[in-house]
């Protein structure tokens, strides 16, 4: 009897790990792997420096606000190559799926962090990928 059970609940698990990892294979999840979102800015001409390190601890703070950020990285261009086409800053989120960035994009937070921003904002470009 313990042996039929013990059976039946590998058998069962097995199969509910098959059917998660098709369900993150069918919405593009890769198992283990991790959802970026690079994000970077080009700030308006004449922006100070206190506005743009409050907009920086604004971003960094979104991680504390809504759940699904696992990582948050950010730094101010120094590339050499001169290929930045005017974004000077750059920001990296990471998420634990696409259920959390697509919670995260119409999030208050993340709304109040955009009305913040927008006015400081010359352009943007945003990249997702899942890091392998």
């Amino acid at each position: 009897m313990k042996l039929t059970f013990l059976l039946v609940s590998l058998i069962v698990f097995a199969l509910l790990s098959v059917t998660d990892a098709a369900a993150a294979a069918k919405k593009g999840e890769k198992r283990g792997a991790k959802l970026r979102h690079v994000v970077c800015f080009k700030y308006k001409e004449g922006t100070a420096e206190a506005k743009i390190t409050e907009i920086n601890q604004a971003f960094r703070a979104l991680r504390q606000k809504i759940d699904g950020i696992i990582d948050f990285e950010m730094g101010k261009n120094n590339s050499p190559e001169g290929l930045n086409k005017g974004m000077t800053h750059c920001y990296l989120v990471t998420f634990d799926s696409e259920g959390a960035r697509e919670k995260y994009l119409p999030h208050p937070a993340h709304k109040a962090f955009v009305a913040l921003l927008k006015p400081h904002l010359e352009d943007v470009y945003v990249i997702d990928y899942w890091a392998e």
